[in-house]
């Protein structure tokens, strides 16, 4: 392929958050103008002014720029094909629509909504596919005329001739649709704002958008944009429609399934590239049998082929699985970083903190960790004042030989002296002599002591950041737990 040309576009509707499913949209046009070499478009359909909100315009940027998803032209960045809001385009789709009305190829329709919803039900209770079926079509000038004199707002629909509409699909192959079955369908409301069919074809020609990449869901629309493109004497773009994002029921992917938006997954403490990497995955593949990528290996493995057809399975323990990796695989300075909100959350300032306490935790916690919000409970195991004993530890407590284990762990550490560099081998050596015990029977209940918990990170790491002092404050608060 050519990569001088082509040019592709996310075209969002800031009417809520980012959607994972929106997401991969947005992450294949990206990945497919990286790795041809093309451009990357973002382009705000605000037309319905109703739902659409700047606060969750502001939070879509945010959001595409924490994923690293950077556009070429668009809000905040320009280009010589803007406006790159709709709403400010207004004047551009009149202009167009003029020449529709001139080539006599849409009408004014003076239906009302509940005119159309009974015929909607009229068509559903005869087993008939709902469509327009050309109420207003045919009406005179004078019939038009006295509708106007009613009152009624004229919207305008573009005129449907019998016959298939037929394209290629770069992931679908070939496509076809029955124009009979689709309508007469409205290109411009009766409050003279376009339809989302209408603009988005004058906006993909004049932005000279090579390529569409988009979900299954669109294909219906792309019948209706191919008689537009058509009608107004464009070229059409390539168009590629990948799979959609499913819950575990197999049905659309929606709130019921639980976290669906990329802020509320920011918030959980998934890192950009575990969320990157987990949707390039979904519903195709990386090649190779790879389930880890760099973002350059990501990009330069990527194809439309690999996109799949088949609706993907949204799976977050395989999300969190990646996360964990990602997380493991992270220098600790970094790591401090991107903690850093979710220490301050959990009411540690890390400016505040001991560094080099605060990087002895952190790389003794993040083999454990899953997502970055769950460093709260981590930090706190090595904060005496947090100190606090589960109930599962507690039962780990009242075991026979606890009091022993304990007990030789207290003498050892008041009676001896003993080096920082052997300090956890010294003590688990001196405990085993003094209780005749093995290690496996005296591990858990020392974790359970000094920790309150019957899991978390190696003990020799714990007791090394811990020290004597906080070993055995904590040693005294867990007898009361054997006695009880």
């Amino acid at each position: 392929m050519m990569s001088r040309k082509y040019r592709v576009r996310f075209a969002p509707s800031p009417t809520g958050d980012l959607h994972v499913g929106n997401a991969r949209t947005a992450l294949f046009n990206w990945l497919f103008a990286k790795h041809y070499g093309g451009r990357f478009i973002l382009r705000i359909e605000d037309t319905d002014q109703e739902r659409t909100s700047r606060i969750f315009e502001r939070n879509l940027l945010e959001d595409l720029k924490w994923l690293s998803l950077y556009w070429d032209e668009g809000p905040e960045k320009g280009g010589e094909f803007g406006p790159y809001h709709q709403i400010e385009r207004l004047p551009l789709y009149s202009t167009y629509l003029k020449k529709l009305i001139a080539d006599e190829r849409v009408y004014p329709c003076y239906c009302t909504e509940e005119e159309l919803e009974a015929e909607r039900l009229t068509l559903l209770s005869m087993k008939m596919m709902p469509r327009y079926m050309g109420e207003c079509r045919n009406l005179t000038d004078s019939e038009r005329k006295s509708l106007e004199t009613k009152g009624r707002n004229a919207a305008f629909r573009f005129k449907v001739k019998p016959g298939s509409i037929e394209f290629d699909d770069l992931i679908r192959g070939s496509m076809k649709f029955e124009g009979e079955a689709i309508g007469d369908f409205i290109i411009v409301r009766s409050n003279g704002i376009p339809s989302y069919n209408f603009a988005v074809v004058i906006d993909d020609h004049l932005m000279e958008i090579t390529h569409v990449i988009r979900g299954e869901d669109h294909l219906s629309n792309t019948a209706i944009q191919i008689l537009l493109y058509g009608a107004l004497g464009f070229t059409p773009p390539s168009f590629a429609h990948h799979s959609l994002i499913l819950g575990r029921d197999r049905s659309k992917l929606s709130k019921r399934h639980g976290s669906v938006s990329v802020r509320e997954f920011r918030k959980k403490g998934i890192l950009p590239k575990a969320l990157l990497n987990y949707l390039s995955l979904l519903g195709g593949s990386l090649g190779e049998g790879k389930e880890f990528a760099s973002l350059d290996e990501i990009i330069d493995m990527f194809s439309l082929e690999r996109a799949g057809k088949s609706g993907a399975i949204f799976d977050e323990s395989k999300l969190k699985w990646l996360n964990a990796m990602y997380i493991r695989d992270c220098d600790v300075e970094t790591l401090i970083e991107l903690l850093t909100p979710f220490l301050k959350k959990a009411g540690y300032d890390p400016d505040l903190l001991d560094h080099t306490w605060l990087h002895q935790v952190v790389d003794a916690v993040k083999d454990n960790i899953v997502t970055l919000n769950e460093i709260s409970g981590y930090i706190d195991m090595f904060v005496d004042e947090k100190y606090h004993v589960s109930r599962e530890a507690a039962e780990i407590l009242r075991g026979n030989t606890v009091a022993e284990i304990l007990k030789a762990l207290h003498e050892v550490l008041t009676q001896s002296e003993i080096s920082r560099k052997n300090f956890y081998s010294t003590l688990i050596h001196s405990v085993r002599e003094k209780t005749g015990l093995k290690a496996k029977s005296i591990l858990m209940p020392l974790r359970a002591a000094v920790t309150g918990r019957t899991s978390g990170p190696e003990l020799e790491k714990i007791f090394s950041i811990l020290g004597k002092e906080s070993i055995l404050k904590r040693l005294e608060q867990a007898r009361q737990f054997m006695e009880m």
